[in-house]
């Protein structure tokens, strides 16, 4: 057996870089990296050294690069993904928020936190934890929940095992996620002989299960069985690239398809059996279906409570629910008929089964009403005298896309906004984070957008306090020449929380600025701060004006950011349904005690099953 002499870093980044995808890409496109006293000696040499054979990115803070890696691996449809790399202690702790975001979201990142020394002669080391408990424990042990695969190198050799298994976590969709290899900072340094094979070539295809046909069968005999029968399709829609094949299915069978926030996108806004987004953040057309659909049929969704109204939404008392999902998990989730699958490979079987069986589903007067009240929101051009909504914003944003536009999003009121009223046209043009709603994701995520899409139109949809959170990445793209538009609405504190807030029976208090305890009002310059990152910006006054803006910053090299002052208060209310938050059983206030009489009458209704 041949061997090279190589030190535990150098032969992460030579096998690495020979992992492959079944285009023949390499499956980690780059490694981003903000280098510390925990990697940079080792790791970073072995970056520099391997450069014409992996690229290295430099962002400005670790959860900011890993959000750039996950949004472009969701943005390839998890084909390829990114690696990223920070020092110990903080540097790595930084990581943990956003791999948690992944796990939720299915998506694959090789995450490579540094840690403390495997031989503990110079302990305890700059940033190091000491458990009083257990002297096996770092503070990178926080990875191990938030991780689809975790593992600490503690020994060069180790690297034969525990790289593969990395790998193959990723790119199989049943166990889809983070990888997380922490390796100690002196063991990176150490060489060993490693086998030349372990740096050969090496293709990942990702899997593409067949349901069992029994199982298949049964699901077929409870749709022709079905009177209502709704399809919810999910994010594992579009990572099977099933979207083609659902649409067909919907048609040939007359089932009508909701979606959720991951999901939506796979049918095309005006398919005629298409009802838009569901539960929470859903269209009347959507959840008025699915009060009274008779069998739910879940693709590709892991059924979260803001797609089932927090299991308030389904009302029928013969309900049943099925799954098709390659992840069994899932599949059996709320008692459901279980389909295990790729999806793809699920429609396509169930289709087969099914014949020209034909639900006779007639949505087209729910779907032209909801149509209608979108229309009466977003089209409305605003007052010059009051703040626009954040609907009238989507309005603009709408009008001004092309079909080469993405909107994309993450947490506060614009998602939900976005999922009941944003028509996409085609498979690709939604992109939004909202399995963890993670605050920050949007700037660095518009990033890594654009570096794995470079031909798309990316509208990043961002509000004040979200881009207060994380928006150093700004620099990071303006320097790499990344062009995206960001529009970012100003509403002067936590809006999306306000309201919540006065929902649950509560005074305003601590969410607007105007509500919080301060001297004076913060006076907060967006454009001077982009513009200060590198960023062209522009201020507007009017919905027509940023339609405008719109249209002028498509095409540009650098980051073009767009403010506008919203109203943090309530829109016009459409679409939507209950959503599971307690207000106190005990309070002072009466407005707290007649919003818990009300949430205790809502949830009399939940599906128990």
């Amino acid at each position: 057996m041949k061997t090279v002499r190589l030190t535990a870093a150098q032969a992460m980044v030579r096998h690495v870089a020979a992992q492959k995808n079944a285009d023949g890409d390499p499956f980690i496109e780059g490694v981003w990296a903000i280098f510390g006293h925990g990697n940079v000696a080792a790791l970073g040499e072995a970056l520099h050294t391997h450069r014409d054979r992996i690229r290295t990115y430099r962002g400005q803070n670790e959860q900011g690069m890993c959000h750039a890696a996950i949004a472009y691996a969701k943005e390839l449809g998890r084909k390829r993904a990114m690696a990223v790399t920070a020092s110990i202690g903080p540097g790595s702790t930084n990581m943990v928020t956003a791999a948690a975001l992944a796990h939720v979201n299915r998506l694959p990142v090789l995450l490579i936190p540094s840690d403390v020394f495997a031989g503990r002669q110079p302990d305890p080391v700059l940033q190091q934890i000491e458990p009083f408990h257990d002297g096996t424990i770092t503070a990178n042990d926080a990875f191990r929940p938030v991780s689809a695969y975790f593992d600490r190198i503690t020994r060069p050799e180790q690297l034969l095992t525990a790289l593969p298994r990395a790998f193959a976590t990723m790119t199989d969709p049943a166990s889809c996620g983070p990888a997380t290899i922490s390796i100690c900072q002196d063991v990176q340094a150490e060489a060993w002989d490693f086998p030349e094979s372990f740096f050969e070539e090496r293709v990942w295809t990702a899997r593409r299960p067949r349901p069992d046909e029994d199982d298949v069968a049964r699901l077929a005999e409870a749709l022709r069985d079905a009177k209502r029968p709704l399809i919810v399709a999910g994010g594992g829609v579009h990572y099977s690239d099933a979207c083609e094949a659902l649409r067909t299915f919907a048609e040939t069978h007359g089932i009508p398809v909701s979606e959720t926030q991951s999901g939506k996108g796979a049918m095309p806004w005006d398919h005629p059996m298409a009802l838009g987004g569901i539960g929470v953040s859903g269209s009347d057309a959507s959840n008025r279906y699915a009060a009274e659909a008779d069998l739910v049929i879940g693709i590709g969704t892991r059924f979260q409570d803001f797609t089932t109204g927090s299991w308030r939404l389904f009302q029928n008392p013969d309900l049943r629910f099925a799954q098709v999902n390659v992840v069994p998990f899932d599949a059996y989730k709320r008692r459901a008929l279980p389909v295990i699958g790729d999806a793809r490979a699920g429609i396509e079987a169930l289709g087969a089964a099914l014949g020209d069986h034909h639900a006779g589903a007639d949505v087209s007067a729910i779907r032209e009403d909801w149509f209608a009240e979108v229309a009466s929101v977003t089209d409305a051009p605003g007052d010059d005298n009051e703040l626009p909504s954040d609907q009238q914003v989507i309005g603009a944003v709408q009008r001004a896309a092309t079909l080469d536009s993405v909107v994309m999003c993450a947490a506060g009121t614009m998602p939900g906004e976005l999922q009941k009223l944003w028509k996409p046209w085609k498979p690709g043009s939604y992109h939004m984070e909202y399995g963890y709603s993670c605050m920050g994701y949007e700037l660095a995520g518009a990033m890594g957008m654009k570096m794995a899409r470079p031909d798309k139109d990316v509208i990043c949809m961002v509000g004040d306090g979200s881009y207060m959170m994380l928006n150093s990445e700004i620099a990071t793209a303006a320097m790499m020449g990344l062009g995206f538009t960001v529009v970012l609405t100003d509403n002067r504190g936590y809006g999306c929380i306000n309201r919540l807030q006065q929902g649950s029976g509560s005074p305003e208090f601590n969410n607007l600025y105007e509500h919080v305890e301060r001297e004076e009002m913060p006076q907060i310059d967006f454009v001077a701060h982009a513009r200060a990152m590198g960023a062209d910006a522009v201020k507007v006054t009017s919905i027509a004006e940023l339609k405008d803006e719109i249209a002028r910053a498509r095409g540009k090299t650098r980051p073009q950011v767009i403010v506008i002052d919203t109203t943090p208060y309530p829109p016009k209310d459409i679409g939507g349904a209950f959503w599971d938050v307690v207000p106190p059983e005990v309070s002072e206030l009466e407005t707290a005690r007649t919003a818990r009489r009300r949430y205790d009458d809502m949830i009399k209704d939940r599906f128990k099953a």
